[in-house]
C-alpha cells in the first residue's frame, strides 16, 4: 500500500518494509515514553505530560533539536497493541494527558491504538504534538480521538521553509492543517480546579536566530486569523546542535533582543492567550534523553 499519511505523498509501500521520506516503515518505533515536565503549564501540570516520542519525522529540519530520534538513529519497534498499553501505563502513572510527539507519519497506527486503549479505559486528554506539516485528510481520520492539538507554525517565509525543512509548500499545508485542528478541537477549555487544558489548540512558534521578520509574520497571521480562539506559545529555546555548527545563522542562540522584539510585536498585535519563555531554556539539558525507555 502506497503511503499518503503525510503531505510528502512519497507513495512508498511502508507496509512492505520500504522506508518513506520520514525514515520509517509502517512498524511503529518510539524513542521514549515517559512523564514529561517541560511542556506548557496547561499541558504538563504537576505530574507531567505522558509523552510518547515517535521515531522518524516528515520534516527533518536541518536544525532539529531531537535529531537522533528524528533521523531514526534511536527507536524501539513496538506493536500497535503495545502502544495502546503504553498509553494506559502512562495514565496509571499519573500523566495528565497522552502526548503524541511527531506523530504525522503514524496516524493510522495511532488511530487504532487509541481506539484499543479507550476501550480499555483510557480517559485522559490526547495531545497531538506535531511540526505542523500534516495532511488534512489524515487529521480527519483522527476526529473524535484528539482533544488538544499542539502544532508548530514554523514559517511565514517560503524560502526559509525550503532551506530549513525542505518543504516548499509548508505555509499552505500548515495553515490548512491548523484550520482543521481548530475546527475539530474548538475553543480552549481550561479546567478551573487544575489549570489544565481539556480541549483546544496551542500553536507553537520557535524563534530562530536571524529570523525576527519571519516570526513577526507568523504571529501576525495567527493573531489576526484566530484572535483568542487559540493559544500561541512563543519559544526562545532554540539550541544550536552539532549538525549546524558551521551555519552562518543557526550556529548561535537567539539573542534576548531578538526574542524581546518578537514578544513586543505579539503584544502590539493584541496577543492575550499566550505562553512566553523566560530564563535560559536554550540548553541541551532541556532535550530529553532518547533511551528507548
Amino acid at each position: 500500500m502506497k503511503c499518503n499519511q503525510c503531505p510528502r505523498h512519497c507513495l512508498v509501500d511502508r507496509q512492505a518494509g520500504k522506508i518513506g521520506y520520514c525514515g520509517e516503515t509502517d512498524a511503529v518505533r518510539i524513542g521514549r515514553a515517559a512523564l514529561h515536565p517541560w511542556e506548557e503549564p496547561v499541558i504538563s501540570g504537576k505530574n507531567g505530560s505522558g509523552t510518547v516520542f515517535f521515531s522518524g519525522c516528515n520534516l527533518r529540519c536541518i536544525y532539529c533539536q531531537n535529531v537522533s530520534i528524528a533521523n531514526g538513529q534511536v527507536g524501539r519497534a513496538i506493536t500497535i497493541e503495545e502502544l495502546a498499553e503504553i498509553f494506559l501505563q502512562l495514565q496509571e502513572e499519573g500523566a495528565h494527558n497522552i502526548n503524541l510527539v511527531t506523530p504525522s507519519h503514524y496516524t493510522e497506527q495511532i488511530r487504532i491504538a487509541l481506539e484499543l486503549a479507550k476501550k480499555k479505559g483510557l480517559h485522559i486528554p490526547i495531545v497531538y504534538n506535531t511540526g505542523g506539516y500534516d495532511s488534512v485528510e489524515s487529521l480527519r481520520t483522527l476526529e473524535g480521538l484528539i482533544d488538544i492539538y499542539l502544532p508548530d507554525m514554523k514559517y511565514a517565509n517560503p524560502e526559509l521553509a525550503w532551506q530549513y525543512s525542505h518543504a516548499k509548500d509548508y505555509l499552505e499545508i500548515n495553515r490548512l492543517a491548523i484550520a482543521e485542528m481548530v475546527r475539530q478541537a474548538g475553543l480552549p477549555q481550561i479546567e478551573a480546579s487544575t489549570g489544565l487544558m481539556r480541549k483546544g489548540v496551542i500553536v507553537r512558534h520557535l524563534v530562530l536566530p536571524g529570523s525576527v521578520k519571519n516570526s513577526k509574520k507568523v504571529l501576525e497571521y495567527l493573531i489576526n486569523t484566530y484572535k483568542n480562539d487559540i493559544f500561541v506559545s512563543i519559544m526562545n529555546q532554540y539550541t544550536p546542535m552539532e549538525q549546524v555548527k558551521e551555519h552562518p545563522l543557526l550556529s548561535r542562540k537567539v539573542t534576548k533582543r531578538e526574542y524581546q522584539k518578537v514578544i513586543g510585536y505579539a503584544l502590539e498585535l493584541g496577543l492575550e492567550n499566550g505562553f512566553l519563555q523566560e530564563g535560559e531554556t536554550a540548553t541541551a539539558s532541556f532535550i530529553p534523553e532518547f533511551s528507548e525507555t
